[in-house]
């Protein structure tokens, strides 16, 4: 598993509970979640993501 970044993420309970709901429904951990949007807003604002970026398989 390649090495992997964390830090704190201060989140209003409303947007918690919304960004769960939505991961429960892509069958993936609110982690996997955060981390989906986070990549595709990248890919979309930037251009292709790294390899780096893509190593846990998410489309």
């Amino acid at each position: 598993m390649a090495d992997r970044k964390s830090f704190l993420l201060r989140l209003p309970p409303e947007l918690y509970e919304d960004l769960n709901r939505w991961a429960k429904d892509e069958l993936r951990s609110l982690n996997s979640q955060i981390e989906y949007i986070l990549r595709e807003s990248v890919r979309k604002q930037r251009g292709p993501v790294t390899k780096k970026t893509t190593e846990r398989g998410d489309p």
